[in-house]
C-alpha cells in the first residue's frame, strides 16, 4: 500500500499485538491509530541505560551510557577501561559487547503468537509477516564481485530495479562511479531522487595524502592499505585502469590522533575484501590500544570517517569476541559517513540476542549526529546479501541514521529468539535490513528500496525500538515491500512501538 501523511484519512484497527516487557508471552488488545495527516505520528498521548520500567527493549549492543542515550562510556566486556585519561569515567553502566548478562525488559520481544501486521487495515485481514523461512542457507557464498569500469548513469536500463531513464538529474546527487560494475548490482537505488545536504556529499580526495599503490595491481597490497588507514588522511588507490580486489588477513584500523579526517577513496575501481576470514575496517575512539584523545570519548568530534567510491566484500567478524558484530565496518565515536559504496557477502556472529550490523555496525556519534549513509548498496540482488544474527545491512544501538537513494536488499538476520533471548535460544533474528535501537534517535529513510530481506524473528526491513518511546522514523519517497519471515510488525516489514512517531510521505510499504 501506498502511505502518504498528506492523505487526510484516519482508519483505526483493534488487534492484538505482542505484551511488551517481562510478561513477554502474554499478549494484550492495543488500540493502534493511523492517522491521516502524518501517519502514525500521532501517539496516544547494548548496552541500554534504559530502566526496565520504561517498558522498552534493553539491548546492550552500545555498551554503557551516560544519561545520555547516545555517549556510552569507554568499558569492555564489563571491564573498566583504566582511568588514564579516563575517558567518561562518571558514567558507569555495562558494555556494548555483552547481551546475555542485561535482565532488562525488551519491548520488541513479541508474544509467541506472531502478530497480525498492523498496516493491513482491513477488518478481516488476520495474516502476519511470519514465514518461519530459514534465511541461514542464503548466507554468504558467493564471491564478492570485482569493482566496475566505465561509469553509467544511475536508472540505466541495465540497472536492477524498475529504473526511471528519464528522470531529471539532481544536482545533489553524488556521481556514482560505481553504477556498471562488471558483476554485482550498482552502488545506490537507481530510483532514488532525494537531495543530498551537504553534509552527506563527497569529501574533496583530488590531493591525497596517501595512495595505496604505484600504478599496479600487484602494487596494492592489503599491507599498503592497513599502513595508509593507520596514518590517516586522504587516502586513494593507484592500482591501474582496471577493477582491483585487495584481500585482507587483518583489520585495518583508524588511530584517533592520526589525523582529524580519515577518508577512504575506492575511485570505483577497488574492492576491499576479508577473504572471509577478517573484518574490514575499524574505529574506536574509546579503545585505548588506538589512542585516547579526550576524556569524553562517546562524544567527541574527531576523528571523522568517510567511505566512497568503493567496495566492501567478504568480511567476517565472527572470530572477534571483544568488539563483536560490525561485519566490514565497526565504529565508535567521532563520525561515519558511506557515498557511493557497496556492501557484498559480509558477514558477523550467526547469534545472540543484539549483536549486528554485518556491513555496518557504528556507536556514539558525535553530539547524536547521523550517520549519513547516500547512494549506496547492502546486498542488492540476490547472491550479494549479508548475513547476521542482527541487523543485516545496519546496526547501531542509540545513533541516528539519514539513508538516501540507497539500496536494501537481500539481507539477513539469522538469529533466533529476539531480544532478550527467548528461553532455550540464542537471541537474535532481528532487522533484516536495518536494525536500529536506543533512545531518542531518529532513522531517516529517503529514496530508499528496501526488499527481499528476511529475518526469524522481529522486522524483516525494519527493527526500530526507541526505549523511552522518543524515537522517530521518517521515511519519503521509499519503497519498503517484500520483507519476510518474523512477526510484530506495525507497518509491513517495520517492527516499532506503536507510539513511534513517524513522517510517512509518497511511500510504499507492503
Amino acid at each position: 500500500m501506498k502511505l502518504d501523511s498528506r492523505a487526510h484519512r484516519t482508519v483505526c484497527d483493534r488487534r492484538q499485538t505482542p505484551r511488551l516487557g517481562r510478561a513477554r508471552h502474554a499478549s494484550r488488545t492495543l488500540a493502534i491509530t493511523f492517522c491521516a495527516a502524518g501517519l502514525l505520528s500521532c501517539a496516544s498521548d547494548s548496552k541500554d541505560t534504559e530502566t526496565a520500567s520504561s517498558g522498552a527493549n534493553k539491548g546492550n549492543d552500545a555498551g554503557p551510557s551516560n544519561t545520555d542515550e547516545r555517549d556510552p562510556s569507554p568499558t569492555r566486556d564489563g571491564k573498566d577501561v583504566p582511568s588514564k585519561p579516563s575517558p567518561n569515567t562518571d558514567d558507569d553502566a555495562t558494555d556494548d559487547s555483552q547481551a546475555a548478562d542485561d535482565d532488562a525488559t525488551d519491548d520488541s520481544q513479541a508474544a509467541d503468537d506472531d502478530t497480525d501486521d498492523a498496516a493491513q487495515v482491513t477488518d478481516d485481514d488476520n495474516t502476519d509477516d511470519s514465514t518461519g523461512t530459514d534465511v541461514s542457507d542464503d548466507a554468504s557464498t558467493d564471491d564478492a564481485a570485482p569493482a566496475p569500469t566505465d561509469a553509467q548513469a544511475p536508472g540505466d536500463a541495465n540497472s536492477p530495479g524498475d529504473a526511471k531513464p528519464d528522470a531529471p538529474d539532481v544536482p545533489a546527487q553524488p556521481h556514482n562511479p560505481l553504477a556498471n560494475p562488471e558483476a554485482g548490482p550498482p552502488a545506490g537505488n537507481p530510483d532514488g531522487n532525494c537531495d543530498v545536504p551537504s553534509e552527506g556529499a563527497l569529501e574533496d580526495a583530488s590531493s591525497p595524502d596517501h595512495v595505496v599503490g604505484t600504478g599496479s595491481k600487484d602494487s596494492c597490497t592489503a599491507d599498503a592499505f592497513i599502513d595508509a588507514v593507520a596514518a590517516g588522511g586522504v587516502i586513494t588507490f593507484d592500482c591501474g585502469p582496471d577493477p582491483v580486489t585487495i584481500v585482507l588477513d587483518r583489520p585495518a584500523k583508524v588511530f584517533n590522533d592520526a589525523s582529524d579526517d580519515i577518508v577512504i577513496d575506492g575511485g570505483g575501481l577497488v574492492t576491499l575484501s576479508g577473504g572471509g576470514t577478517t573484518r574490514i575496517l575499524y574505529m574506536n575512539t574509546c579503545d585505548e590500544a588506538q589512542h585516547w584523545t579526550t576524556s569524553h570519548c562517546q562524544d567527541q568530534e574527531t576523528p571523522r570517517l568517510t567511505v566512497q567510491n568503493i567496495t566492501f566484500a567478504d568480511a567476517n567478524s565472527k572470530n572477534e569476541a571483544e568488539y563483536d558484530g560490525g561485519g566490514a565496518i565497526w565504529a565508535r565515536g567521532g563520525q561515519v559517513k558511506i557515498v557511493n559504496s557497496r556492501f557484498f557477502n559480509n558477514v558477523c556472529a550467526d547469534e545472540g540476542p543484539d549483536v549486528g550490523g554485518a556491513g555496518v555496525r557504528v556507536f556514539s556519534q558525535f553530539e547524536g549526529r547521523p550517520v549519513y549513509v547516500v547512494n549506496s548498496t547492502f546486498g542488492g540482488a540476490e547472491g550479494y546479501g549479508n548475513t547476521c544474527s542482527n541487523g543485516g545491512g545496519i546496526s547501531s544501538i542509540g545513533v541516528s541514521w539519514t539513508i538516501i537513494n540507497s539500496l536494501f536488499t537481500h539481507n539477513h538476520a539469522i538469529g533466533n529468539g529476539g531480544n532478550p533471548a527467548e528461553d532455550n535460544t540464542p537471541g537474535g533474528g532481528s532487522g533484516g535490513a536495518i536494525y536500529n535501537d536506543g533512545a531518542t534517535m531518529t532513522l531517516s529513510v529517503c529514496g530508499t528500496r528496501i526488499e527481499d530481506n528476511q529475518v526469524k524473528a522481529f522486522g524483516s526491513g525494519i527493527f526500530f525500538v526507541s526505549n523511552n518511546h522518543d524515537g522517530t522514523v521518517v521515511i519519503k519517497d521509499s519503497v519498503v515491500r517484500n520483507n519476510t519471515g518474523g512477526g510484530w510488525n506495525v507497518l509491513p516489514g517495520i517492527s516499532m512501538h506503536d507510539d513511534t512517531k513517524t513522517d510517512i510521505e509518497n511511500s510504499t510499504i507492503e
